[in-house]
């Protein structure tokens, strides 16, 4: 009764031990290997360079205002236009100031005639003192009316001084080169010092575009090593502007203002550049992007941008191992130049980065270079 259970238990057995002898002698298939591209990293030099936000700013921009009151006779401008230095701008009615003027001259010939009287009494008398021909104290009263005739003629030559002044000023020129903004003020208008300004003018060329730059910032371009009043310091950088319709203006600029301190609040310093303007491109209040290129170049490693990719933890790269495996690489990227991304840490520059086939592989998969490049 036994022994046929016995034969089929060591048949069965012995078909398990050759289906397992079979499988170990089978070998293991391995994945594929990706298909990739690869270019090398590339070691370049370049001029560092940087971009910041700006606002374009007249050097001079001033309020015209009345210094004496009066009816307004005239305009002598239109809205916007461009004006030269001492242009005549407004006239203001003269009429009280020049019979200001007439009396400050016959108050001042007065007090010269007066004068002229002390004088001879006092040199009278001092011719007659010695000889005790006029008394002390008529001595003292001569020269006193001569010192007060004195003090006469001073006051009325100040008063015709300011009477002059303010007939000037009933005629309002431009006080330097600029457009003129819109009047305030039309002819007729009663107008004082208290009315608050007639006009705005702007001095349009040359001009000035300022922004801010980090500490940080200040270091790496040299700018601490920048005299913005010296010639020496377009050595250091070229300063150029985009506008608003992403065009390069046609002028550089040269530094020309670095402030004294760094601002508490944010932690920047202003800095100016000044740029020629000969066709009012740039107005006040105008943004702009400025760029700063250093002089001195630097080296570094650069790589394709498509080769660059970032997940939660940062930028990498995927490069071709010694093994033909991809591997990872952390990345930390700089500026995007014309050759690439420049590549400040993660890459010892002998390299070859996937360029090409990135979305079927990962870590430690095999690959397969297609078309290595040199980049």
């Amino acid at each position: 009764m036994f022994f046929p259970r016995l034969k089929w238990v060591a048949i069965i057995s012995g078909l398990l031990l050759l289906s397992a002898c079979n499988s170990a002698d089978v070998p293991t298939s391995r994945p594929a290997a990706s298909l990739v591209n690869t270019e090398s990293v590339q070691s370049i030099f370049y001029a560092p360079s940087q971009q910041f936000i700006g606002r374009i700013e007249a050097y001079k921009d001033v309020d015209i205002r009345a210094q004496v009151s009066g009816y307004l006779l005239e305009r002598h401008f239109e809205d916007g236009q461009m004006v030269k230095q001492g242009q005549v701008l407004y006239d203001i009615d003269p009429t009280r100031y020049q019979a200001a003027v007439a009396q400050a001259k016959a108050s001042l010939a007065q007090a010269k005639a007066n004068l002229t009287n002390a004088q001879i009494n006092w040199q009278r008398a001092s011719r007659l003192l010695p000889q005790k021909n006029i008394s002390q104290s008529e001595y003292d009263r001569l020269t006193a009316e001569k010192l007060s005739s004195e003090a006469q003629l001073e006051a009325a030559e100040a008063l015709l001084s300011a009477s002059l002044v303010d007939l000037k000023h009933t005629r309002i020129v431009a006080p330097f080169d600029g457009r003129i903004g819109q009047s305030e003020v039309s002819q007729g208008d009663l107008i004082a010092n208290s009315n608050g300004r007639l006009t705005n003018l702007v001095s349009l060329n040359p001009i000035r575009a300022s922004f801010k730059v980090s500490e940080r910032e200040r270091l790496n371009m040299g700018l601490d090593q920048v005299d913005a009043h010296s010639s020496a310091q377009t050595e250091t950088a070229i300063v150029q502007l985009k506008i608003s319709d992403e065009r390069i203006y046609a002028h550089k600029g040269q530094l020309d203002f670095i402030d004294n301190r760094i601002d508490l609040n944010t932690g920047t310093i202003g800095i100016s550049a000044k740029f020629a303007n000969q066709q009012q491109q740039l107005l006040p209040g105008q943004y702009v992007e400025v760029q700063l290129t250093s002089h001195a170049s630097v080296s570094a490693l650069v790589i394709p941008r498509r080769a660059v990719q970032s997940d939660l933890e940062g930028e990498f790269v995927m490069l071709v191992s010694e093994q033909g495996t991809a591997e990872r690489r952390n990345v930390s990227i700089g500026p995007v130049l014309e050759q690439g991304v420049v590549i400040t840490t993660g890459l010892e520059g002998d390299e070859q980065v996937i360029t090409a086939g990135l979305q079927r592989i990962r870590q430690g998969v095999p690959v397969q270079v297609v078309e290595p490049q040199a980049g």
